[in-house]
């Protein structure tokens, strides 16, 4: 098989593997070498300039042992199969660096003969990237669930962040759609992955030149809406997920059907505004010290008419409205409208003066929102409007969401008419 053949089959196959962040390493030139990893964003991320920085995103192969029901690659699957041999796949990671078209790479893989064997070809290939090559920019590899935990250091030491999906958001749906998988397989390796973590920082701090292990930390992915699971379910394991592991992220991934030979699998997509929602919610758990059971009721799926931050303004009424010139900190951070950097700008700025809401304005903060839930020296700029019913109306988000769907490209000709 041609070689861009294999690269159309492979790069096709990896699009349902989600990594849409900036790499979060901050390795610069080495002389030398090729490429840096500079903070800034190697992985669909934008840079302070406005550029696009993209990387390779590919599967070594997508030939796999395992039959997961909700699983484009699965074996029983009739697609078309490729695979890379290590070398071609350096070679043409390497290739398309110097031409300027990447910068960094992805790399997963289907399971091919065994967990260890596909862990071994993975290593093989960053190693030839880093080592016979040179390679000095961001690697993204995906650790695969089952191998040798000696595989996994191994990749570790030679990328800047891992990832081990797990995909199913309960043991059960796990069993029923995935039956060849187990739930301890996959947070076996996350654990070790955490560990070594700490040990290299701990060492890096006694050794200079100590090696680094996983720079950018690991992240994970979950299917929404391939199994009945709520959100509720999905934001405490996520909750829970980095609080034992320490995870970089959780990326959420709506569910599109590959096959529909399995009685439990929906037949259509799940909402992209699920999606989007469980990011809000994620990014309240991460950022503004959310709890999850604070954000949604146990059995609940999120509100899709109006972000999770706003939804809870209006269920803790009693909090609210808040003083803008002497709120803490984290008070502020719990008012709808207002960010983590807009928090610390209020904070910075009510130092030399009182704020007023003009102040506000100038600062970039949401009015549309927050105007709901704050005073300024006691002045509200919405004083009978504190009531639920009011509120859920105003705060509202229905015409987006009527027009909340994933372009494509036959739709983007018609954006704008």
């Amino acid at each position: 098989m041609e070689l861009i053949e294999k690269l159309r089959i492979l790069s096709d196959a990896a699009k349902y593997d989600v990594a849409c962040t900036s790499s979060g390493a901050d390795r610069p030139g080495k002389r030398g070498s090729l490429g840096n990893a500079a903070a800034g964003g190697i992985c669909h991320s934008f840079s302070s300039d406005g550029r696009c920085i993209s990387l390779l995103k590919v599967l070594h192969t997508n030939i796999c042992v395992f039959d997961c029901k909700y699983c484009a690659n699965r074996r029983s699957n009739d697609v078309p199969r490729a695979a890379f041999t290590s070398e071609e796949l350096a070679q043409l990671m390497i290739d398309f660096y110097r031409r300027n078209y990447i910068e960094g790479l992805f790399l997963s893989s289907a399971v091919i003969k065994s967990p260890d064997y596909t862990m071994e070809m993975l290593c093989r290939t960053l190693s030839l990237v880093r080592n016979k090559f040179k390679f000095n920019g961001y690697i993204h590899v995906k650790a695969i669930p089952g191998a040798d935990p000696l595989l996994i250091r191994g990749a570790g030491l030679l990328a800047d962040r891992m990832s081990v999906n797990i995909e199913l958001p309960s043991e059960g749906s796990l069993k029923l759609l995935a039956p060849e998988k187990n739930r301890q397989s996959i947070l076996a390796p996350m654990g070790a992955i955490k560990n070594g973590i700490i040990q290299s920082k701990a060492e890096m701090t006694v050794y200079s030149h100590a090696p680094v292990y996983v720079p950018a930390g690991q992240s994970t992915q979950l299917i929404i809406g391939a199994t009945p699971e709520s959100d509720y379910k999905i934001v405490t394991l996520a909750e829970g997920l980095y609080n034992k592991y320490a995870l970089k992220r959780v990326f959420y991934s709506a569910y599109s059907p590959v096959t529909k030979d399995h009685p439990i699998l929906p037949v259509v997509r799940a909402p992209l505004l699920r999606e989007h929602r469980l990011y809000q919610a994620d990014w309240l758990l991460r950022y503004y010290h959310f709890r999850a059971g604070e954000l949604i009721n146990e059995g609940q799926n999120l509100d899709l008419n109006m972000d999770p931050k706003c939804r809870w303004a209006i269920n803790n009424l009693e909090q609210f409205p808040v003083e803008i010139n002497t709120a803490e900190y984290e008070t502020l951070l719990r008012v709808p409208g207002i960010g983590v950097r807009s928090a610390q700008r209020i904070v910075a700025s009510r130092r030399t003066g009182r704020l007023d809401f003009e102040h506000l304005r100038k600062m970039n903060i949401v009015l549309k929102r927050a105007k709901y839930f704050i005073t300024c020296s006691g002045r509200s700029l919405q004083p009978n409007a504190l009531k639920p019913e009011i509120l859920s109306i105003a705060l509202s988000e229905n015409k987006i969401n009527e027009a909340y769907e994933q372009l494509t490209l036959s739709s983007l000709g018609t954006v704008g008419k």
